[in-house]
This record gives structure tokens, sequence and C-alpha cells, in this order.
């Protein structure tokens, strides 16, 4: 009985406690894909077109996060993400 009572206090303090780590997740993540997209920036000298279209979508991402749309700013660098992978051949 008693290991019961722990294991269900157990697994309700680790419920409770992952749900307030994953409350800034989006944030984070539209931070990480900026990030991504700043860092991919260097590689594509050689296509104008696609530094182009990273710095649009870099911008309208920090406008997004400023407004407090962060799915929006997950959805447009993600996309973005895709692109530049597809362009470029890499599957990282």
């Amino acid at each position: 009985m008693k290991r019961s009572v722990l294991l269900g206090l157990f697994v309700t303090a680790s419920m409770m406690a992952s749900t307030s780590f994953a409350a800034d997740k989006p944030a984070d993540l539209c931070d990480a894909n900026i990030q991504t997209i700043n860092n991919a920036k260097g590689q594509l000298s050689s296509s104008p077109e696609l530094s182009q279209r990273a710095e649009t979508s870099v911008s309208k991402a920090q406008a997004l996060k400023a407004q407090g749309k962060i799915d929006d700013c997950v959805a447009e660098t993600s996309q973005t993400i895709l692109e530049l992978r597809k362009s470029t051949g890499t599957n990282n």
C-alpha cells in the first residue's frame, strides 16, 4: 500500500513538473530555428535568392515573436529551414 501511494505521488509530481518545463518550449523552438537560419546564411553566399529568403524569414519571425505569435514564428522558421535544406541538399 505504501509503495502504491509513493508511486502515485512520484508520477503526479513528475507530470506536474514536465508541464511547467514544457511551457517555454515553443518560444525556445522559435529562437532555435532563427539561430539555425542565421547559421545557415554563411553557406548561402553562392545563392543570393536563398540568402534573401532566409533574411526575410528571420525578420518576419522576429516580428511575429515580438507580437507574441510564437506558433506562427515556429511555422515560418520551420518552413524556411525545410526550403533551405531542400535547396542545399542537406538533411540535417
